[in-house]
């Protein structure tokens, strides 16, 4: 790793790398935290749509107010101080910027900021895993093409996961799962933002009026696994399973015994997320909760001989073995896709195929007429879903489940369909998903 050596040689020629940044909510905040703190690297500008917020928060993680006292971004770029707006195509277009960060949590919103990144030569950190989700492997050619980078955001835990698998292969280990932990039990899958507090505050200490809860459902409704699984499909060649998640409750140190094909995997070199509930709802112990692994597989005798001996956590077998990362750091970690993409031009994960689709899900009965409300709410969740199975069967892509009305009554459980809603076939983010499909899949256009 040479990084911080190459940001120490751009800041020492008075030339740091120069970021943006869409969206100072918590994940933006946590970034915040440690750029000012990053030599050889410059915040030009911050985009929110509430300027006084992003401002309190920038004070709260350590900012002066003489560092966010640009009054423009060209004054940012002559004083070295950054400049908070609410103009985040103004952010996209200034010549100074090199990176640019999304972290608006909004599909539609994300894949925008996104075409204008690559249209203005920026390098885009697609902190939005919900658009990456809807049309990244498209947004990641598109990159390509204009000669930027497209990358997951290092801190999120599909990059962290995308880098595991890459380190597997590289050290010559079949990859037989990736995933993370999670705190899961079945019937989150109905949880709603007025229900979701009860949950939080039985192991987090937190104030649930200080958060998003629509948010934070969609962390234990069992989206934002589907969401997150998706993304690492997507970005490293593995599979969904046959029937997505199975969420299975596990040790840190059972992850080879549970996450492989003799057990509970309906295939190998596929995703899978641990639960840190068993299903008579108690904690498990030194569970994985907030971290990511993999699990390999000893082709040879002496691999496996290899792994009981450094007690490289096999399975009983000891066929398989795992490695894990007990946490994610979130924002305070994301300096490294900002530095990989500016001085090495190259991703910290990103997506090459679509193999992996999330599909909108019913949390409920819904009746026709009612209006989606989409990730994290009170009507749908997301699962994940084979790719060539959403696209045979016409899967709604649950980044664009919300604001749409339905057009029947469907059934608890039930996967939605594109026929299912009126979709606006004028929207920006369906033409973009229709143009993914089309190239990365067999064609679901609209009659």
């Amino acid at each position: 790793m040479n990084l911080a050596r190459l940001l120490a040689a751009r800041a020492e020629a008075n030339n740091p790398v120069r970021a943006g940044i869409i969206g100072a909510g918590k994940f933006g905040s946590m970034f915040l935290a440690q750029a000012r703190l990053t030599t050889g690297l410059h915040i030009l500008g911050i985009a929110d749509l509430d300027v006084a917020r992003a401002a309190e928060n920038c004070q709260h993680v350590g900012w002066s107010h003489e560092q966010i006292s640009a009054a423009s971004l060209d004054a940012a770029m002559q004083s070295g101080a950054t400049h908070i707006g609410d103009d985040a195509m103004a952010l996209i277009s200034h010549p100074g910027l090199e990176v640019l960060i999304d972290a608006t949590g909004d599909p539609r919103i994300g894949i925008r900021h996104c075409l204008a990144a690559i249209a203005n030569g920026k390098h885009i950190i697609m902190v939005n895993v919900e658009a990456d989700v809807v049309a990244g492997p498209l947004l990641a050619r598109k990159a390509e093409q204009a000669g930027v980078v497209y990358s997951l955001a290092w801190g999120d835990q599909p990059a962290l996961i995308a880098e595991h698998v890459d380190w597997a292969r590289a050290c010559g280990f079949k990859v037989i799962c990736a995933g993370k932990g999670t705190r899961y039990h079945p019937d989150y899958h109905q949880l709603t933002p007025d229900t979701v507090s009860d949950v939080l505050t039985q192991y987090l200490e937190i104030d649930p009026g200080s958060i998003n809860l629509k948010m934070f459902n969609s962390f234990l409704d069992g989206t934002k696994s589907g969401i997150e699984m998706t993304a690492v499909c997507n970005a490293t060649g593995l599979t969904p399973q046959a029937d997505g998640l199975s969420f299975p409750a596990a040790t840190r140190f059972e992850l080879a015994d549970v996450c492989n094909p003799g057990a509970i995997l309906s295939r190998e070199g596929t995703t899978e997320v641990v639960s840190s509930l068993y299903r008579d709802g108690t904690d498990v112990p030194n569970h994985l909760a907030m971290g990511t692994f993999v699990v390999i597989e000893g082709e040879t005798d002496y691999a496996r001989q290899c792994f009981r001996e450094y007690n490289m956590l096999p399975d009983a077998s000891g066929q398989y073995a795992a490695l894990y990362r007990p946490t994610h750091m979130i924002g305070l970690e994301l300096g490294i896709s900002v530095a990989s993409a500016a001085l090495r031009n190259e991703a910290t994960g990103a997506p090459n195929g679509f193999r992996s689709d999330v599909v909108a899900t019913a949390k409920r009965n819904l009746k026709k007429g009612e209006m989606l409300d989409g990730e994290g709410g009170f009507m749908v969740w997301g699962k994940q879903v084979p790719a060539d199975k959403s696209l045979a069967m016409g899967g709604l892509p649950l980044g664009l489940a919300g604001g749409v009305p339905l057009t029947r009554d469907i059934t608890e459980g039930e996967l939605l369909t594109w026929t299912d809603a009126v979709i606006d076939e004028n929207d920006p983010a369906v033409i973009i998903r229709r143009e993914m499909e089309a190239a990365f899949g067999r064609v679901n256009a609209a009659e």
